[in-house]
């Protein structure tokens, strides 16, 4: 999380406490999310699906110190049990000192991260939407009276394929996570869960072998990081019976049906569908009176089963044949040639909004939204949907 960070002392100094001035979100639906949460030597919470509900949480009884159960702090409340604990600040929320009976003791803290970034905002004012990942893990802060001054404690990732030959070595990648989501390789991590523990090369690939048959969890830890979630290989040679093979001469396993396009990534099929945005507030063909053009930019994005990976934004204008795109940077429409424009993240949740600094002035406009899944599918433009064409007089 971007924290401010303070002490607190009941005599002695007995913790980091991290406030988020952020007020709480406006409660979605409920969704299907996972929850992870790691110790210091252990695992509290594998990572286990979820599906939020609209019942409130409040661990301190109080009036007022409630979250919504579709928040990031209704995910933890029934990935855990229950068995977690805070302090609650007004406008922030809930801090989290406790999970599953492990409470770090200063410098350590648990830190809350949102599809494998840290989250700006804390679990109070997070609303989750399907597809999201989310983690705790105890990171460290050697406090100096203003900032961190240690490398900040990042988790790792593992990549692993479904399924390998017995006795044959496997390729896996490790990487960890930067604070924005930027993967990289890590060398010296350690994969456990193989017929021997393996150690990463400086591309954070480690040969791991599997000799017994049958689905194992492999699991990778390096000093200074936060353990990847454990991630299932699972060893047959294709007809011995294992993994959903069938040995030869044995009727073929029953298989439930499922239904799929063979596109959707549904049933375990490539999801190929790109999601489907929309511009939300300003319509097709719509005209503003000078002085009243919109400030807001709002649009949604329709479910989709990868989960969504990105948000981007695109404004352009033209006037008196003139042209010109908005930047994020400068919080300006800059002059440009007629056809040249950028997109802009703005994030990852599927309903969004984007404040700009002021009303937008006389011209001709074109809104983009253009989502993108995990999967990198990426939703094409059409207009009166996720492109809209307005004007203001």
């Amino acid at each position: 999380m971007a924290l401010l960070l303070h002490r607190r002392s009941t005599g002695v100094l007995a913790g980091l406490i991290a406030l988020v001035l952020a007020g709480p979100a406006q409660a979605a639906g409920p969704a299907k999310v996972t929850v992870r949460a790691e110790g210091v030597q252990q695992t509290l919470i594998p990572r286990v699906a979820v599906t939020t509900t609209t019942t409130p949480v409040n661990k301190s009884g109080k009036p007022g110190e409630e979250c919504t159960g579709t928040s990031a702090a209704g995910a933890l409340e029934i990935a855990s049990g229950g068995d977690w604990t805070g302090s609650f600040f007004g406008g922030s929320g809930y801090f989290v000192e406790t999970i599953k009976g492990e409470t770090p003791a200063f410098p350590l803290f648990f830190t809350f991260w949102l599809n494998n970034r840290e989250s700006p905002v804390g679990i109070c004012s997070v609303e989750l939407q399907e597809g999201d990942d989310v983690l705790f893990f105890v990171a460290r802060c050697d406090f100096d009276g203003q900032t961190c001054t240690n490398p900040p404690v990042l988790p790792l990732g593992l990549k692993v394929p479904a399924t390998a030959s017995p006795g044959s070595p496997f390729n896996v990648e490790v990487v960890e996570f930067a604070t924005n989501g930027t993967p990289s390789p890590v060398a010296g991590a350690i994969v456990t869960g193989g017929s021997s523990p393996a150690t990463t090369d400086a591309n954070g690939v480690a040969a791991v072998t599997l000799t017994d048959r049958g689905a194992a969890g492999l699991r990778a830890t390096k000093p200074n990081r936060a353990a990847s979630a454990t991630e299932t290989v699972c060893a047959t040679d294709g007809a011995d019976g294992f993994c959903g093979t069938t040995k030869p001469g044995d009727p073929p396993a029953t298989v439930p049906p499922c239904t799929t396009t063979g596109d959707d990534g549904l049933c375990g099929t490539r999801d190929r569908r790109a999601p489907q945005g929309r511009v939300v507030g300003i319509s097709e063909g719509q005209r503003f009176a000078r002085g009243r053009g919109p400030r807001e930019l709002r649009g949604l994005v329709a479910p989709d089963p990868s989960g969504l990976q990105a948000v981007k934004l695109r404004l352009t204008r033209r006037v008196d044949g003139r042209c010109s795109y908005y930047s994020p940077k400068t919080e300006t429409l800059r002059r440009s040639r007629c056809g040249r424009s950028f997109a802009f993240g703005i994030g990852d949740r599927a309903e969004f909004s984007y404040l700009l600094p002021k009303r937008l002035p006389r011209g001709r406009y074109v809104l983009d939204v253009v989502a993108i899944d995990k999967a990198f599918n990426r939703d094409p433009l059409a207009r009166g949907r996720n492109r809209v064409v307005f004007t203001v007089s």
